[in-house]
């Protein structure tokens, strides 16, 4: 296909899909409801917590909120709601008006107190008074800034021609998260101000576990090589070395992934290959994680951003098991 075809097809496509692929979200985020009404189902449930509540007008909306282990860490429990509580809603709707679904905001109860998560409400985990460590070993946590600038820093960069026409075709229904498969990294490593990474150091390898689905990614540290032909995971392969004290991952061997980082609609393809370096601050107290990424299928050019993730061992590391019914919901 010569090249002024391919531009003007995949100006095209974008045109047609900027709706799909314009937010990560199926929720009108520019609107706001706000309605009474009774308690009729409390689904506690992962990816996302349901709360059934039929209006006045004897509607039944379907109010999504966040994982489990996001809403335990916002004060809410299984017991939190009864089936015939009376309770005011505020949400985002879905963008396709025909459903009656919708983003949770804040929920007040028949005690009358006002209940959000985190998520939502921009609170972080992050400690006030900084926390020390003595080594990379143990739970971390960032602020939200970090996944907003993964974002922004996918959605500028150039792209190949094969990345814009796959980043114009995406639509949100074919991120493999509602198929319960994790994002790899980099966004994974991005996660942290909502689902905790928990850091273990070994003898010869290390753990990177993520609440998010529970992914691990496991980083061999006895001098092996990437396996020749070797099989593709979600995580990839990853090897790893200490250069000064500083943690030096390479990673390969990805599994394709529609959307890696959401909402941007590139893939991870089968020459895509990661380094990080994870470096403790002088006070113990951060983390910065230093990215490289090259995919010549999907990217013109190497990316290259930063992260920041905040010792936080006041926090407990949950699980986030997904259910795949609940994961696809919103898309069915």
């Amino acid at each position: 296909m010569g090249k002024k075809r391919f531009a003007a097809l995949a100006i095209i496509l974008m045109s047609a899909s900027a709706y799909s692929h314009h937010s990560a979200s199926a929720f009108d985020l520019d609107q706001e409801l706000e309605f009474e009404g009774t308690v009729v189902q409390y689904r506690w449930r992962n990816p996302h917590v349901y709360i059934v509540v039929k209006d006045e007008n004897d509607v039944e909306w379907t109010v999504e909120s966040d994982a489990i282990a996001v809403l335990s860490r916002s004060n809410w429990s299984r017991d939190s709601f009864e089936i015939g509580d009376r309770v005011s809603v505020r949400a985002n709707p879905d963008r396709n008006t025909t459903k009656k679904h919708a983003l949770l905001l804040s929920i007040t109860g028949p005690n009358g107190v006002s209940m959000a998560s985190m998520k939502r409400t921009g609170e972080s985990n992050v400690p006030s008074v900084p926390a020390t460590a003595s080594s990379l070993a143990g739970i971390w946590t960032s602020d939200r800034t970090q996944t907003r600038s993964l974002r922004r820093a996918f959605n500028n960069h150039p792209l190949t021609e094969k990345g814009q026409l796959a980043k114009a075709e995406f639509e949100v229904s074919m991120n493999p998260t509602a198929e319960c498969v994790a994002f790899p990294t980099p966004f994974i490593m991005a996660m942290n101000s909502v689902y905790l990474i928990e850091v273990e150091l070994r003898e010869n390898e290390i753990l990177l576990r993520s609440e998010f689905y529970n992914a691990t990614r496991t980083i061999y540290m006895d001098g092996r090589k990437h396996p020749q032909n070797g099989d593709r995971t979600n995580q990839g392969h990853s090897i790893g070395w200490w250069d000064e004290g500083t943690l030096v991952i390479d990673t390969a061997q990805f599994a394709d992934h529609r959307s890696p980082v959401p909402s941007t609609g590139v893939p991870s393809g089968s020459e895509k290959q990661m380094v990080e370096r994870l470096t403790l601050s002088e006070d113990g107290s951060q983390v910065v994680v230093s990215i490289l990424m090259s995919d010549l299928e999907y990217l013109a050019e190497p990316i290259a951003t930063d992260l920041v993730w905040s010792y936080a061992p006041n926090l407990a590391m949950d699980t986030v098991d997904c259910d795949p019914e609940v994961a696809r919901y919103f898309l069915e």
